[in-house]
């Protein structure tokens, strides 16, 4: 699996300019999914990013979790993460998990995510989603399973 996070001070999710979900302080995690992906990826990284420490302390040193900050996960499913740009000009997707294998691999992450209690919204699976967001930082990573 394979995520995009972004530190955000608010982010949104909206499908043909009606709200969908949106959090204030926290994370924006853009995920995809593998052909070969199984629960096992899903939670090593719902834990890698569950804790991973890139919120400001007290001296403005990135060493702070989000459950520590009080902040909220937005999670947008996004296959085109596995898009191969090394051979033409038309991304493959052929690495990409299919519709119905990402979608429960998307909702195993989430139910993981929210048994830490971190309050975590969602966009539409398989949506066209407009996503807006304010970056805090800027800090983003890209975090994938080994």
């Amino acid at each position: 699996m394979r995520a995009i996070v972004q530190r955000v001070i608010r982010a949104s999710v909206s499908i043909r300019g009606e709200a969908v979900a949106s959090i204030g302080p926290g994370m924006l995690v853009l995920l995809g999914a593998a052909v070969d992906d199984t629960e096992a990826e899903a939670k090593w990284l719902a834990d890698k990013i569950s804790g991973l420490r890139i919120f400001s302390d007290e001296s403005g040193k990135m060493n702070l979790d989000i459950s520590q900050i009080h902040g909220e996960i937005l999670v947008v499913s996004q296959f085109t993460l596995y898009g191969d740009c090394r051979k033409g000009k038309r991304p493959s997707y052929s690495h990409a998990a299919s519709a119905e294998s990402a979608q429960e691999l998307y909702s195993e992450f989430v139910s993981i995510l929210e048994r830490t209690g971190i309050p975590v919204k969602q966009g539409v699976f398989g949506a066209m989603m407009e996503v807006e967001l304010l970056n805090d930082g800027p800090v983003t990573l890209i975090v994938e399973t080994p």
